[in-house]
């Protein structure tokens, strides 16, 4: 079995990732293919309550893929607002609410320059490398922990066509 039929598998999976990193690209694919749900969850209003928001989500009926998660308000919020809009206790309780959707954390990573150089070509400007190099770590770190606790599979898409960054 490919690693696409794997993560068709699931009922639920919350895909996330740095920009540039293939996040939709996949998503799209196992949406069109599989017949998930597809949810994209752009960067959300300071004014919203994340943890019901993404509750919210989960709660719809189904087959479900989130392309992007709360899983990025830990890695950009901090980097960009110099803080979290979620505590870990809170993210424990939503991962533990994808978990119980028969749920997988999808982790879509590439090298700096390799996320660098999609976002160039899909938008004609991209953060510097040093950004994107802080970004991958936050996340790397982020889904380390976040495995201790929710089922976790990591894709580097470093080498593998991924189409339009996403």
């Amino acid at each position: 079995m490919n690693a696409e039929q794997d993560l068709a598998s699931y009922r639920t999976l919350a895909i996330e990732g740095c920009d540039g990193a293939g996040k939709s690209t996949l998503a799209r694919r196992l949406a069109t293919q599989h017949g998930f749900t597809l949810v994209h969850c752009p960067p959300t209003p300071d004014h919203l309550e994340l943890t019901h928001h993404y509750r919210t989500l989960l709660d719809r009926p189904g087959r479900l893929i989130l392309d992007r998660c709360f899983l990025s308000e830990l890695v950009y919020g901090p980097l960009f607002r110099g803080r979290s809009r979620l505590t870990w206790q809170q993210i424990l309780v939503l991962a533990a609410h994808v978990t119980q959707r028969d749920g997988l954390f999808v982790h879509i990573t590439a090298t700096p320059p390799t996320i660098r150089a999609r976002l160039m070509a899909r938008d004609g400007h991209a953060p510097s490398t040093a950004q994107i190099t802080a970004l991958t770590c936050g996340y790397h770190r982020t889904f380390a922990m976040l495995a201790a606790y929710a089922p976790v599979l990591t894709i580097d898409t470093t080498t593998r066509p991924s189409g339009p960054a996403g």
